[in-house]
């Protein structure tokens, strides 16, 4: 895999347009210099609270918009209550939207700047470690329908993406490991040379977040290699579904009581089961792998899981072809591949002798 070199920048090569990210050591400075012009801010309530002296001196108390981040706002309903917000406060086709906050505010203001007018000129700043190590780069958005996660959305990217590792610094300590549950799918992905430096220093990065720098490059990287070639997702980017298949289940059976990455954490750990079982992963792998995701569980009873209402979440994936579940299974690290899956009895009994294990 090729080696990527530190850099304060990563430019993005897109059919809808280019964007770049950019590491900054202040983002408020640069949000000092969007007062004034047409721009609107679509703030994560939390972020605003922890930082409201700084937010005070740099953003119109007429052009902000405070939104509760959480996943059940993401929905088309919400989403039509906020572009009505926007209506009355005179957004405009001029204006730009300035989302700061993690997946959910990234989620509901690319959606909405998307639709609104054909499309409204968008700038990100992730705060979370799961938006800034993979979100903010891919132009997805994605909203919920229902009770099935992620169904409605398109591909809309920011103009730019504005990385300040300090928002990095305020978050509690189960918000990193999410994000460090996105990063480790990437890095399986691309048999990385960071995996095992990420679980030696483990303890380390939970402790002191300016280090998460290099992973959060390296996977935006991985992440980059793969998107300019496949950004529509319609191959080799499917890949980049390890994981999530189990773990939106698991999100969506536990009414997001467990963080989307560790549920993706748990998500590859089931993926790798059903490897193993299928053949394609040999026991000594299979038990390494299970070894290495286990130090980023959730501290989630995972036994009381309601099998029969797991796989019914499964089953409504937007993957899924006829009563087969499509998803990602590992031959090993780097060697990832897309199966379909017959969702029958015996697949039913094998997932629920994973829970009853856990």
């Amino acid at each position: 895999m090729e080696v990527f070199s530190m850099s304060d920048e990563l430019l993005v090569r897109s059919r809808i347009q280019n964007y770049s990210v950019q590491f900054v050591n202040d983002v408020f400075q640069i949000l000092l210099e969007e007062k004034g012009k047409p721009s609107f801010l679509i703030v994560d309530s939390v972020v605003h609270s922890l930082f409201r002296e700084k937010f005070d001196g740099v953003i119109d108390p007429d052009r902000h918009l405070l939104l509760e981040a959480n996943e059940l706002h993401k929905t088309y309903e919400y989403c039509g209550t906020i572009i009505q917000q926007l209506l009355k406060k005179n957004v405009r086709k001029n204006v730009k939207i300035v989302a700061i906050g993690g997946g959910v505010v990234q989620d509901v203001a690319a959606f909405c700047a998307s639709i609104m007018f054909r499309g409204l000129e968008w700038v990100f700043v992730p705060t979370t470690l799961l938006a800034q190590a993979d979100s903010c780069i891919g132009g997805k958005t994605s909203i919920n329908f229902g009770e099935v996660k992620n169904t409605i959305g398109n591909f809309y990217p920011p103009s730019v993406i504005h990385i300040d590792l300090r928002f990095l610094d305020a978050l509690p300590e189960d918000d990193i490991k999410s994000g460090i549950g996105e990063i480790l799918h990437f890095y399986y992905y691309a048999n990385s040379r960071f995996i095992g430096e990420l679980y030696a220093e483990y303890a380390k990065l939970l402790a002191d977040r300016s280090l998460l720098k290099p992973h959060i490059l390296e996977s935006l990287s991985i992440k980059k290699s793969v998107i300019e070639v496949d950004e529509f997702d319609k191959g080799e980017r499917n890949k980049f579904n390890f994981g999530h298949t189990f773990g939106h289940a698991l999100e969506s059976v536990t009414n997001y009581g467990i963080k989307h990455g560790q549920a993706v954490t748990v998500g590859m750990d089931i993926a790798n089961m059903i490897s193993y079982n299928s053949g394609l992963l040999d026991r000594r792998t299979y038990q390494e792998l299970k070894s290495q995701l286990k130090t980023n569980f959730p501290s989630y009873q995972l036994s009381g899981i309601d099998i029969d209402t797991y796989v019914k979440f499964l089953s409504k994936d937007k993957k899924n072809v006829d009563e087969q579940l499509v998803c990602i299974l590992s031959e090993g690290p780097g060697k990832l591949t897309k199966k379909k899956i017959p969702m029958d009895a015996s697949f039913k009994e094998l997932i629920a002798s994973y829970f009853r294990n856990a």
